[in-house]
């Protein structure tokens, strides 16, 4: 039986003196799943997971391993292991005395926590490294013997605070499918913190986007990237425009949108009140080139950038009020008929493209 527990959070809340890092957030994790906590910098991602490892106290609230509450309980006694940014490997001991080390601490035997020791090595592919020391290793090396010390403790649930931010970008994308694989195969929870939107979209079954120490959003990868329920969401994920404006009116789903001093834009989405705020958004690489059949479906701006990306060209369109406007169009379209820094351009969506969003901020 897969020994991983699910981790329930009720209305946790961390304050520091007059500042609130994280404010009243409730989360289900579910055993044996991969969550990523991702938000920009300060957004309460890391003081969220340092509550659940213990190393923060809770202020208000109470967190859930299992069917034990461990608010009050030491990081040891929760059934939780950490690995920390910074590995935290001990440079005088080799690898087997790295990986060891809590099970000493423990009481355990010196013959079983060096078999043990060695076993996981042998699990993250770096026994025939175990008598050298870290600065020896490689980063990725020093990634696999942090694993290794924070798994020899059978935990519940293991805990990552931005373990791939250290790395160079190709090995990166190595290693988080090693997290991934390692995951999968050991059935444990996985909650992972990273400031990452791809590296959450590639490893997560749940992604929890954080901001000002608020939940903006908790769902699968694809729920996010298509239903951002926010402008932040929306702007964050990075694959979405958003365009912010107020209701002139609509009917039969579709809400008319008007940007002050400026265009008129169409989307789908519940009725809302004339005049209210509203904020609708459209997926970069659903924008085509041209004029649209459909009115409020498109406009005409100004080329702002143009980057080449290989298989795609990212354009940056101003116009009509509308700004950061982002088209991602595939490069045999683009040079078929290619624009530059200046040009006028018309951009247009289909209408299933351009949804109304749940928060307008």
């Amino acid at each position: 039986m897969t020994k991983a527990a699910e981790i329930e959070m009720a209305s946790v809340s961390k304050i520091y003196g007059k500042t609130t890092a994280v404010d009243a957030i409730s989360l289900k994790i579910p055993a044996g799943s991969y969550c990523c906590l991702l938000g920009p910098s300060g957004c309460g991602k890391s003081s969220t997971l340092r509550m659940i490892a213990g190393h923060e106290s809770v202020s208000i609230g109470d967190i859930r391993l299992g069917d034990t509450v461990v608010t009050d309980l030491p990081p040891a006694k929760r059934g939780t292991a950490m690995m920390f940014q910074s590995y935290a490997l001990f440079p005088h001991l080799d690898l087997i005395e790295n990986v060891a080390f809590s099970l000493k601490m423990a009481g355990v035997p010196k013959a079983e926590r060096q078999k043990r020791a060695l076993d996981m090595l042998t699990l993250m592919q770096m026994e025939d490294y175990a008598d050298r020391r870290p600065a020896q290793l490689s980063g990725g090396q020093q990634q696999r013997v942090a694993l290794a010390r924070a798994l020899i403790t059978d935990p519940e649930a293991l805990l990552l605070d931005e373990p791939l931010s250290a790395l160079d970008p190709f090995l990166k994308i190595r290693m988080r499918a090693e997290l991934k694989k390692l995951q999968k195969r050991l059935g444990i929870t996985f909650v992972h913190v990273t400031h990452s939107q791809e590296e959450a979209m590639a490893l997560a079954d749940l992604i929890v986007v954080m901001s000002d120490g608020r939940i903006e959003q908790a769902a699968s990868p694809r729920e996010v990237f298509e239903r951002p329920v926010s402008a932040f969401v929306a702007r964050f994920m990075g694959d979405h425009n958003v365009i912010a404006g107020t209701v002139a009116g609509g009917s039969d789903g579709v809400v008319d949108v008007t940007v002050p001093g400026a265009g008129s834009f169409s989307a789908l989405g519940s009725d809302l009140p004339v005049g209210s705020a509203v904020a609708i958004a459209i997926r970069t690489d659903h924008v085509r080139l041209g004029v649209g059949s459909a009115s409020g479906l498109g406009f005409t701006g100004t080329v702002s950038n143009v980057e080449y990306r290989g298989g795609t060209v990212k354009l940056s369109v101003e116009g009509e009020g509308v700004e950061d406007f982002t088209a991602i169009v595939d490069d045999v379209s683009f040079f078929k008929m290619p624009v530059s820094i200046g040009d006028a351009v018309p951009v247009h969506w289909d209408a299933a493209d351009a949804i109304v969003l749940g928060r307008p901020d």
